[in-house]
């Protein structure tokens, strides 16, 4: 990796395949990030199994997930997209971390008392170590950036606490990692309750989403299902939170202002309106498609991109865990 770049990480759980909010919010703005960046993109499936996952998913769509993001534009030459687990260093790393967090620390975590409360049958301890784990994924590449969202900025925090602390008692072990925020993106609600993020979860109404392997034909159905407004007009407004959200994706996967697109459509009903955002999303997200399903015809490909990068991303892990080994007094 260049010396003279920063380093960004970020990763993605392999449970579900991502939505248009995870790629016009995340997604997109990775591939504009690799000639400016050294980066690394892992998919995460340590942390996935904090849920009971059917091994055979789990395996599936981790290769998914590779092909993904090559399909929507990395290159797997000039970024490290690899799997978590095929890199020991995360855990090694996760256990050295856990011995400098504090209990109360993790029981303070918003989405620990989340996923408890959804997952009350299964409280594990990996559940409550979780953000251990994910300081472990940032700083073992002494990562500069982390791009996260509001949902993730408390993971930051405590990756950064934890950062500082080893620094302090150990001499400069880590680098302090900062968020990064993209220039461009989008929250991204709901199609059915526009007062809820775009999320995909296994009790969540599916209308709710696009996943970005949606056929087309579902695809057009769901936005011409999604909720609108009281009253005509296609404008992007508070009282309009419905319109608002298809306008957002809409200039989002076309390049148009706002504004231009409520000038393109100020005598049109919502029926042609939803058809042109159903049409522009399909443009947008057949050809990663057609080469994701392409890539995925190719296991032999996928497993070489997994093992190669793999290789690059252990041999930067190694670094980090020989320089905090020995400075914690480890005999190495």
């Amino acid at each position: 990796m260049a010396t003279d770049k920063k380093t960004i990480f970020s990763g993605i759980q392999p449970s579900q395949i991502p939505h248009i909010g995870n790629y016009l919010g995340a997604l997109r703005n990775w591939v504009r990030l690799q000639d400016e960046y050294n980066c690394l993109y892992c998919v995460v499936d340590m942390h996935a199994i904090t849920v009971k996952l059917d091994p055979e998913f789990l395996r599936g769509r981790s290769r998914d997930m590779v092909a993904l993001f090559i399909a929507i534009g990395l290159d797997p030459d000039k970024n490290i997209l690899y799997i978590q687990s095929h890199v020991p260093a995360h855990a090694q790393l996760s256990w050295i971390l856990g011995c400098s967090t504090y209990m109360g620390e993790l029981g303070r975590m918003t989405q620990y008392k989340e996923k408890s409360q959804k997952h009350n049958e299964n409280i594990n301890a990996g559940l409550f170590t979780y953000p251990v784990l994910m300081a472990a994924d940032i700083l073992l590449f002494q990562s500069d950036l982390v791009p996260v969202g509001d949902d993730q900025r408390q993971h930051l925090e405590i990756a950064r606490d934890i950062a500082i602390r080893m620094n302090n008692t150990y001499g400069k072990l880590f680098t302090v990692p900062e968020a990064f925020i993209a220039k461009t993106g989008a929250r991204i609600m709901s199609l059915q309750d526009v007062n809820k993020k775009m999320s995909k979860s296994e009790d969540v109404n599916m209308n709710n989403v696009i996943s970005l392997l949606d056929e087309p034909k579902i695809i057009m159905s769901k936005i011409k299902k999604a909720v609108t407004d009281s009253g005509g007009g296609v404008k992007y407004s508070p009282d309009k939170p419905g319109v608002s959200n298809l306008l957002e994706i809409y200039s989002l996967v076309t390049g148009k202002t706002i504004s231009d697109t409520e000038i393109e459509f100020e005598n049109a009903g919502y029926g042609a309106f939803k058809t042109a955002v159903g049409e522009a999303v399909v443009s947008e997200l057949e050809p990663i498609q057609n080469l994701f399903h392409k890539l995925r015809s190719d296991d032999s490909y996928i497993d070489g991109v997994i093992k190669r990068n793999a290789e690059k991303a252990g041999a930067l892990a190694e670094k980090t865990i020989s320089e905090v080994s020995r400075g914690i007094g480890f005999v190495y």
